[in-house]
């Protein structure tokens, strides 16, 4: 511990001779673990908002389209007369059948799924919006509200109006807010609905906005009852949506189901695979771009490093003369690379904190894949980690060399003059 505690007073001896340029080296590293956070915490954030407002819409996983394995079929006899002739088939492909069947007893069978949270099924059908200013193309989804609250955001994403009157309206519709402004009607103006030879009249209960224009543009919400005469879709449904409690585990519920179901299943991950990957993309960018600020840190502290050794020849041959061995001296010039790398992720966790914090803040208007009026953050322990393992790394690193250099030197090489 006595030898540690010496090591220790001879390293910061050391770099208190190098005061600016050890500044320098500090600086460019709290910026660098600093900004790393901020970046991560800013990828993320967005990332994370995205998904939610993809589940509180279209749901962890989408069951719908029955299939059924085709086979080709092969025999198995030679050209010999006598030869034993049989059949053998094999699985192609799959042909996959519009719709689900029977929605009531999918539903049944998907509470027996522990992960399951909810289930909503949907009816879905393409129609003309007729209002009196313009008309639209759109798509009806018919719905059982108190289930698709159950899978939905749907009650938060209310912008104008009260799901008590679409309750209590047969006629009812929720719009969403693109469409409502592109057909120029608000709550309690009336449209017309045309599918097919269909043509009937429907009161606006309320407009709801979930952030993602496409959806918000062409989305009718109605009573599912409704829907089906509208439609002309008397029995089954487009298709069911699931809520999960744990998230995560989509892909494999989604498969499971359908070995069970015999219908296609679909996990968010899967469904939104491009945007995720987008933000990935943009996670992994944005680390190694900032980490550069880090990089050239390392390589300040390692030529001040460097110029120590060359500075403390004299003072390194007489340690090594009072008894100190080459780790000794090594570790004298590691240890200067850990103060700095210490103070540095500290103050850099304070600063990127404190920027994270002051972004939040920022005013931003984005509509598109999503809506928000300020940068969205994520706050999570790993991305400090992560700018702290790098950090580590490279200081590590650009401590090492000189420090291996210096535990090289001799004595006796230092008086004559000849050390390297």
């Amino acid at each position: 511990m006595a030898a540690v505690t010496t090591n220790l007073r001879i390293a910061v001896r050391f770099l208190t001779a190098k005061k600016r340029s050890m500044l320098m080296s500090l600086a460019g590293i709290v910026f660098g673990v600093g900004f790393f956070i901020v970046t991560q915490a800013q990828t993320s954030g967005f990332e994370d908002f995205f998904i939610k407002t993809i589940l509180g819409t279209n749901g962890a996983i989408r069951i719908e389209d029955k299939f059924q394995d085709t086979i080709y079929a092969m025999s198995a006899a030679g050209h010999d007369a006598n030869a034993s002739k049989f059949l053998v088939s094999a699985r192609e492909g799959r042909k996959y059948i519009e719709g689900v069947e029977d929605p009531e007893l999918l539903m049944q069978a998907l509470k027996e799924f522990q992960n399951v949270s909810g289930a909503s099924m949907v009816v879905r059908g393409s129609v003309v919006a007729d209002s009196s200013f313009k008309n639209d193309t759109a798509q009806v989804y018919g719905i059982r509200l108190e289930n698709h609250l159950a899978v939905s955001d749907l009650e938060h994403q209310i912008s104008r109006g009260s799901l008590e009157d679409y309750r209590s309206t047969p006629t009812g519709v929720l719009l969403g807010s693109v469409l409502a402004s592109r057909l120029q009607v608000s709550v309690g103006d009336s449209l017309i609905l045309r599918a097919g030879d269909q043509q009937r009249r429907y009161r606006v209960s309320a407009i709801y906005e979930t952030g993602v224009s496409d959806i918000d543009k062409v989305r009718i919400y109605m009573h599912l009852g409704e829907a089906r005469s509208l439609l002309k879709k008397t029995t089954g449904a487009s298709f069911i949506q699931v809520a999960l409690f744990d998230k995560d585990r989509a892909p494999q519920d989604a498969a499971q189901m359908e070995n069970v179901f015999r219908h296609g299943a679909q996990g968010w991950q899967e469904r939104e695979k491009t945007w995720l990957e987008v933000f990935r993309a943009l996670r992994v960018s944005s680390a190694l771009t900032v980490s550069t600020i880090i990089l050239i840190s390392g390589l300040g502290m390692f030529n001040t490093l460097a110029m120590i050794v060359m500075e403390k020849t004299k003072e390194i041959a007489i340690l090594r003369s009072m008894g100190y061995t080459r780790r000794d001296i090594s570790h004298i010039f590691i240890w200067q690379g850990t103060i700095v790398l210490i103070i540095g992720t500290v103050l850099g966790w304070a600063f990127g904190a404190g920027v994270t914090y002051g972004v939040s803040k920022l005013p931003i208007r984005i509509r598109g894949i999503f809506t928000t009026d300020s940068f969205v953050v994520a706050w999570s322990i790993w991305h400090y980690v992560a700018a702290t393992v790098t950090a580590a790394i490279v200081v590590m690193t650009a401590s090492l060399i000189p420090a291996r250099r210096a535990a090289k030197l001799e004595p006796g090489d230092i008086i004559r003059g000849t050390s390297q």
